[in-house]
């Protein structure tokens, strides 16, 4: 009698579903049996994944792997079920079936944990635009800023310049050889409009991939991916260029734009994998979820930064494979859900909120909730120049155009400094940012500057290279030239000096210095300079530092040499002693009144210099330099500068 009841209670549950429901996810127990394995990647992962995962230490698990075959090719043998695809993070399977005797044979097959509806049939569908982001023609040309940079960028470069973007466009970075997938909902007419005309002729798209039509085509599908995409792809001289115009780009399209179902989180989820097994660097995401057409399958707000919703799950192991995962913050700012939604909320995913070219939170941003520094930063995503479908310029408003914009530059930072992780490259971003010490949940760590994150990771790479030294010279002693390196101090003019004993300028050299980078330059043709030493001198207009060197004997005519003369700020004594015993150097001003005084104990002929300190604050003027040992005493006039 009970098995009878529960036969009625499943006939009438997925008979009542399934006349609505014809698309259902079967959750895999298990990847038994499985004839792939993870000695041998190339079956499944690109060269270019596997390098990552190789670059970066990430170890390979159960989730790289395929799944099993033989599990698949069963639920395809079950009569009026038709795979739709896998996937292989999350171990399941997607099909569709209005045939309840079908569903029941699959949730009886042994590895089979689960079967749960996430969509209905497309003829059920109600149409709508869950897109409440607004487009509008671009109202007011910006003035095109080309002085100094590498690109006119024309109406969008106030939207690349709050993050001084064009620092990295200028040193070179502009995305050249990166690759970044953009998931959405489709690219409308991109293969006809003039912003997207370089990346098509230079074969910058690698591709398109659609999980909704199961083709490979996004052009004829919604627009909303080609908005996107232009923040960062365009290269339209003089009308907009984008923030990361010579990266490589896959096209996928996971997104239903007219429906909300759980099967658009599985398809993100799946499209993220598709990005991994290419190789893909960075994940531009302007897609989000919370409620959805049946409020059955709602989220809340207890699933925030857990982790267990589908979307955020998938998000997560994109981050863990090594990818950079950016996504839109959503829109939900001024509604009553208000807070961050799916996979924003993910640990590892970059949330990018919405501000105005100013840097004024939008009002419709999502904010954060409690518990994160969420979103993580922002970028602007109210009037954002965008490519409209007339082939001009328009603008738009939502979190889903700030969110590319800078994944554009991040992408650019990365290309920069290749041999970081994506965790690496997003701390310094976040290092970066206005607000890093006092983060908020409207804006985050705020509104990231490129030209200082690039300094960040640069004087963290010198720091650990070069300690906190940042001046060289050598060799020392020198014959007919001295090499130089020096790290940058600060932005501006910089000037090498070269000077003898005496103070006189020998050679020199402008530098137009950039902070945290190495310049290294030669002082050449010295050979005919007499003996003696010299000093190299930079300066800045914040900092002065020498460095003595020595050129062949010094001893020849003398056994005590002090340098420079006038001195400033150090006072050199080189000996070669004529004594054996004590000794010591007394520094008297013109009144003989002690000033300075050093001791030491010395054997004839040994050489020894001293250095004495603390002169840089004596006033200027005649000074006498006193030796004194047991055998004799020496005078040496000096003077201050």
């Amino acid at each position: 009698m009970k098995t009878l009841l529960l036969s009625v209670f499943f006939l009438l549950f997925f008979g009542v579903a399934n006349a609505q429901y014809t698309r259902l996810i079967i959750q895999l127990k298990e990847k038994g049996n499985n004839t792939f394995s993870l000695a041998n990647p190339s079956q499944f992962l690109s060269a270019k994944a596997i390098l990552r995962r190789t670059k970066y230490n990430i170890p390979m698990d159960s989730t790289d792997l395929p799944v099993t075959q033989s599990y698949v090719d069963a639920i395809k043998q079950v009569s009026n079920v038709i795979v739709l695809n896998t996937s292989k993070w999350l171990n399941r399977v997607l099909i569709q079936t209005n045939d309840f005797n079908a569903i029941n044979t699959i949730q009886a097959l042994p590895f089979v944990e689960t079967v749960k509806n996430v969509a209905p049939r497309i003829a059920d569908i109600k149409k709508r635009n869950k897109f409440n982001e607004e487009i509008s023609p671009l109202v007011q040309q910006r003035t095109p800023q080309t002085v100094g940079n590498v690109f006119s960028y024309g109406n969008n470069y106030n939207q690349v310049h709050i993050h001084e973007g064009e620092f990295l466009h200028n040193k070179g970075f502009y995305g050249q050889n990166m690759q970044v997938a953009v998931l959405d909902a489709g690219f409308n007419s991109y293969k006809t409009i003039s912003a997207f005309d370089t990346i098509r002729m230079n074969g910058q798209v690698l591709g398109e991939r659609d999980f909704v039509d199961f083709d490979s085509s996004v052009n004829e599908d919604d627009s909303h991916g080609m908005y996107c995409l232009s923040t960062m792809a365009a290269n339209w001289p003089g009308q907009m260029v984008g923030t990361a115009p010579k990266a490589n780009f896959w096209l996928i399209r996971t997104e239903n734009a007219p429906t909300e179902y759980p099967v658009e989180e599985h398809n993100w989820v799946v499209g993220a994998e598709f990005a991994d097994s290419t190789g893909t660097d960075v994940i531009s995401s302007s897609l989000g979820y919370n409620t959805f057409d049946d409020g059955a399958f709602d989220h809340n707000y207890s699933q925030l930064y857990k982790n267990i919703t589908t979307v955020s799950q998938g998000a997560a192991l994109a981050a863990k494979k090594g990818m950079i995962v950016m996504n839109s913050a959503g829109n939900e700012g001024g509604n009553s859900w208000k807070y961050i939604i799916f996979p924003a909320d993910a640990d590892s995913v970059c949330a990018v909120g919405a501000i105005n070219a100013q840097g004024l939170i939008a009002g419709f941003s999502s904010r954060g909730y409690n518990g994160k520094i969420k979103p993580n930063i922002v970028s602007v995503g109210v009037n954002t120049v965008i490519a409209g479908l007339n082939n001009q310029p328009s603008s738009g408003n939502g979190t889903s155009f700030a969110n590319p914009n800078v994944a554009g530059l991040i992408t650019c930072l990365w290309q920069a400094f290749p041999n970081l992780s994506n965790m690496q490259i997003l701390d310094a971003v976040y290092r970066s940012a206005n607000q890093y010490t006092t983060p908020n949940a409207n804006y985050g760590f705020g509104v990231p500057n490129f030209r200082l994150a690039y300094r960040l990771i640069r004087h963290d790479q010198n720091v650990a290279l070069y300690g906190n030294e940042w001046l060289w010279a050598t060799p020392n002693p020198f014959d007919t030239k001295i090499d130089v390196r020096f790290i940058g101090r600060t932005d501006g003019n910089a000037v090498l000096y070269l000077k003898n004993s005496a103070g006189r300028v020998v050679a020199k050299q402008n530098f137009s210095a950039e902070q945290e980078e190495v310049y290294h330059y030669t002082f050449d043709n010295l050979g005919l300079l007499p003996s003696g030493y010299y000093t190299v001198e930079f300066v800045d207009n914040t900092t002065n530092r020498s460095i003595t060197l020595q050129k062949g004997n010094i001893f020849e005519k003398d056994w005590l040499i002090v340098s420079p003369i006038p001195f400033k700020n150090n006072l050199t004594i080189n000996l070669k002693s004529p004594d054996e015993g004590p000794i010591s150097f007394r520094l008297l001003n013109a009144t003989g009144a002690l000033v300075n005084v050093q001791s030491a104990r010395v054997a004839v002929d040994e050489v020894r210099t001293f250095s004495l300190n603390n002169v840089q604050n004596m006033p200027a003027g005649v000074y006498f330099l006193q030796y004194i040992s047991n055998n004799r005493k020496r005078l040496v006039k000096l003077v201050k500068s």
